[in-house]
């Protein structure tokens, strides 16, 4: 298959199955189109604030994405083929991710925009919403620390051609341009009254020019560090020998600064001005790539170059079964979407008709996304030793965009290539950065009301206690210096995406089996989300465990790490607790299933 028709089909499939599968889940919950949801029937101006499909949509969609459809389909592709990603990404959001988007959305509708865990323990019992709480809250510490890393390495990067300027400090320099640009539009919406078509006519615009002015004032920080390393104890120097890793943790406590104030601030503010640019930004970095794609084909300057299939095992041994389905999260099937859903989007949806586009719409819109990522990977003749997914899927962009210039070019299709090359790579790393804004400051704001809800918390003075206890653990890990595992020394994010895989997999499948136990006392289409139900938890669970036998063998030869530690201490505490909940659902089960009590056959009849 051609890289055309790879996209083609995709879309094609995805289409046909947001059509009837779509209207099939509308009719099966009898969706409402009344304005009498909690956005409207709890609106406070801060949390619960009506928004429009077409402001929603694009908020949703871009909070979902984030760097996981990026990072994802392009590792496993690097490590099983593309053909098996492919596979996974759309049986995989049309059947399972699709459905647990949608019936968490509207589960959290149709219980007063609560989260899943509130959900559980009506439907369940306290002790069930206690462990998900729990749960939940470190899924979301996972996502902080692996992206915070992320975008700090992003903005420390150095030009991949030699003909481009550093790209890394003129994407910092662009992505703080931008959310200055999203809390003007949040307030002109909201204090000047300015009308939704007009704010996109200026700050779309804006946001462009955004990503062009970054390189010329870039913000590098490197330029002070070293005032900086005479703070730091000797032995962190030692292991911090470049003046870049200083500025990538500097950066990284930088951009929890600006978590902790976007999880606080009103929603009208940043969140939904940021989401919707963000959503747009997803939209013109496809379009581009379908562009340069089509182009390319029909140019013959595009060409398939990675295998289909690499095998069952990657080169590092990791197993195709269960590995595929842990490593592909976002794209196909996502526990943080749930999250996403039942915390800020459940709060601002206008109607339930609405749910469709937003949650089901969002989700296969994802997967195409994810499918262009993978593409950006299958294009590589071959890859360079220690290419990251972010490298790969910048490269990848800028190639597409080229394509679309050079049959411009009457000499040789080469004109200012690199220079063309530079610019949009500089566009894709400041998209790729963009998309994990747009989920740092979400995932901030959610774990605070996690907390929030399990301590009973109200005021905004709790708000701010929530929102701190959020980031000490983060705060902590951006702190330590690179990590060795074996003989490499790995990035903290690449440390932690096996970690969030995992759990991030095993709560949408801890999501799943709360909404079965919903639907099941509803007396409605439980077995719509049961069977996706065991199928994430049976190759979660399984990921998890393949961790043990590692790890007893390094505590054999006494060479276990403080990763291997935590890395074991983690995965046997996930299980034990997903196997608590599945016992706890069991036992719900069990009851929903026996008849009411009667009387006695041998009571007394009360007197007359």
């Amino acid at each position: 298959m051609d890289l055309l028709g790879f996209l083609a089909v995709s879309f094609a499939i995805l289409c046909i199955a947001y059509v009837f599968m779509g209207r099939f889940l509308a009719r099966l919950f009898k969706l409402a189109n009344t304005k009498d949801t909690p956005a409207f029937t709890q609106r406070d101006g801060i949390d619960f604030e009506p928004a429009r499909t077409s402001y929603l949509l694009p908020q949703h969609f871009s909070a979902i994405a984030a760097a996981g459809p990026i990072v994802g389909p392009i590792m496993a592709g690097m490590y099983f083929g593309w053909g098996p990603t492919w596979l996974w990404l759309i049986i995989g959001a049309i059947f399972i991710g699709g459905i647990h988007d949608f019936t968490a959305l509207i589960a959290s509708i149709r219980h007063r925009a609560r989260s899943i865990a509130e959900i559980i323990r009506e439907h369940m019992n306290p002790r069930a919403y206690l462990l998900f709480l729990i749960f939940v809250w470190f899924a979301l510490i996972y996502v902080i620390i692996a992206f915070t890393d992320v975008t700090a390495a992003t903005f420390v990067a150095k030009a991949s051609t030699a003909n481009a300027d550093a790209p890394g400090p003129g994407v910092a320099t662009s992505s703080i341009l931008y959310l200055g640009t999203a809390l003007a539009m949040g307030l002109c919406l909201r204090k000047l009254n300015l009308k939704p078509g007009m704010a996109k006519l200026i700050f779309l615009p804006l946001m462009l020019i955004a990503i062009l002015a970054g390189p010329y004032i870039p913000i590098n920080l490197e330029g002070i560090v070293p005032a900086i390393r005479g703070w730091l104890p000797d032995g962190y120097n030692a292991l911090l020998t470049t003046d870049t890793g200083v500025a990538q943790r500097l950066w990284g406590y930088l951009l929890l600064g600006y978590c902790f104030a976007a999880a606080i601030a009103p929603l009208w503010l940043l969140l939904q001005p940021r989401g919707e640019l963000g959503g747009y930004f997803l939209y013109l970095i496809m379009v581009i790539a379908l562009l340069g794609i089509v182009i390319g084909a029909f140019t013959g300057t595009l060409h398939v170059s990675q295998p289909a299939f690499k095998g069952w095992t990657s080169s590092s041994g990791l197993p195709l079964f269960p590995i595929l389905f842990i490593t592909v999260a976002c794209g196909a099937c996502s526990g943080f979407h749930s999250i996403i859903a039942s915390g800020t989007t459940s709060k601002q949806i206008e109607r339930e008709v609405d749910v469709t586009p937003v949650a089901y719409g969002s989700m296969l819109l994802e997967a195409f996304f994810s499918c262009i990522s993978l593409a950006t990977l299958m294009v590589v003749v071959s890859l360079p030793k220690g290419a990251t997914p972010n490298g790969i899927y910048a490269d990848g962009i800028a190639t597409f965009a080229r394509a679309i210039f050079a049959p411009f070019n009457p000499v040789s299709g080469e004109m200012h290539a690199d220079k063309l090359y530079g610019v949009f790579y500089q566009f894709a790393l400041l998209c790729f950065a963009t998309f994990v804004f747009d989920t740092l400051d979400a995932c901030t704001r959610l774990a605070r009301y996690v907390l929030m809800e399990a301590f009973g918390w109200k005021s905004g003075r709790q708000a701010v206690i929530a929102t701190v206890l959020s980031l000490i653990l983060p705060a902590f890990f951006v702190a330590m210096p690179p990590i060795k595992v074996g003989a490499n020394v790995l990035p903290l994010w690449q440390v932690f995406w096996g970690i969030f895989g995992s759990s991030n997999q095993l709560l949408a499948a801890l999501t799943l089996l709360g909404v079965t136990v919903w639907l099941a006392r509803r007396k409605m289409a439980w077995w719509l989300t049961f069977f996706p139900t065991v199928f994430m938890m049976v190759m979660t669970l399984w990921s998890l465990v393949l961790n043990i036998p590692p790890y007893l063998s390094e505590m054999r030869t006494n060479t276990a790490t403080l990763f291997s530690h935590l890395k074991f201490g983690i995965s046997v505490m996930l299980i034990l607790m997903s196997c608590w909940l599945i016992v706890e659902a069991l036992i719900t089960w069990r009851g929903m299933l026996q008849p009411p009590a009667s009387p006695a056959l041998d009571a007394e009849p009360e007197p007359a």
